[in-house]
């Protein structure tokens, strides 16, 4: 039998499912202490905080991407709380001007779930998504070219953020992506999205601090990933991956979770004056219902927060 997990002090027997004859599969193991937080400083030896492994796990999936059915689904059904979310997070401050429209970058945009809805969206004047899975991009970029309407307001890049061309403030109300070059700057963003991305990066304060730029004076940050606690490692380690199978297995590494209260500490602590307002949603998902809000849930599990950069800065 193996050895029990302890959980804070308790302990639990770690199930074992397998036929006679087969190899012994484990459930990864909660630790209270993990070896990884977000605080941990960046590592000299790395030029860039994506993960080689994660981007090879992506890759694997990229052809299931748009299956509402498939391994994405958790996300498909995610995505109507994301623009909630910023829908609230731009009226909580005063309304933009009659007629204004919005541009948004999509970091990590998979296969494009939220960068072409975004770019469905009437007030919607551009989009760009970025990914440096290549497989994943493909996917997004054949996906847009069944609907010849997009092509003038979304596109696409096979980038990382640390390899995107720093923002030019003279590209940051052109019309349209269209005709840009991939990997090319297009200026500051109204709204800059980092969806289930955080928990995959290898240093994510070294990773925000590139978003940052990229976010117009007024705009927004908006980001989901998930807190680091045991109630955590049960529904998404578990649960989501090991039992009801609604996640491909080894998507999500615990230790890589990010704490709500990390993430406000991390931009209160970044220059004086540069960030303002923060926004924190937490979510549950509840099978056969989808995601619901929960107050409260972002210190335990899924949550969406959001900074707005100050307009002065």
């Amino acid at each position: 039998m193996p050895p029990p997990i302890r959980l804070n002090g308790w302990r639990v027997a770690r199930p074992v499912h397998r036929r006679p004859g087969s190899p012994q599969k484990s459930i990864p193991i909660y630790h209270p202490h993990p070896t990884r937080t977000f605080s941990t400083p960046p590592s000299p030896s790395l030029s860039s905080t994506v993960s080689a492994d994660e981007i090879s796990h992506f890759n694997a999936l990229a052809s299931s991407w748009w299956d509402p059915h498939g391994p994405s689904r958790i996300l498909h059904l995610m995505n109507p709380l994301r623009h909630d979310f910023i829908r609230r997070c731009r009226g909580s401050v005063a309304p933009a001007p009659c007629g204004s429209q919005l541009s948004y970058l999509d970091i990590g945009c998979g296969g494009g779930i939220f960068a072409e809805s975004a770019a469905r969206l009437p007030r919607t004047q551009r989009v760009l998504g970025i990914d440096p899975s290549p497989s994943v991009i493909s996917v997004a970029r054949a996906h847009a070219r069944r609907d010849p309407l997009l092509s003038s307001k979304l596109a696409y890049a096979n980038v990382s953020i640390e390899s995107l061309p720093p923002p030019s403030p003279s590209l940051g109300k052109s019309p349209s992506l269209g005709k840009k070059r991939e990997g090319e700057g297009g200026g500051t963003y109204d709204v800059v999205s980092v969806f289930e991305v955080l928990e995959h990066v290898s240093q994510p304060a070294a990773f925000l601090r590139h978003c940052a730029p990229y976010v117009k004076p007024g705009g927004w940050l908006v980001l989901s990933t998930m807190a680091r606690t045991w109630m955590s490692w049960l529904t998404t380690i578990v649960a989501a991956e090991e039992v009801l199978r609604i996640v491909p297995r080894g998507t999500h590494d615990w230790r890589k979770y990010i704490d709500e209260g990390e993430l406000r500490g991390h931009f209160l602590s970044t220059g004086e004056g540069y960030w303002t307002e923060t926004r924190c949603m937490g979510v549950v998902y509840v099978p056969g219902l989808g995601w619901k809000e929960v107050e409260g849930s972002e210190k335990i599990g899924n949550y969406f927060f959001a900074v707005r950069r100050n307009p002065e800065s």
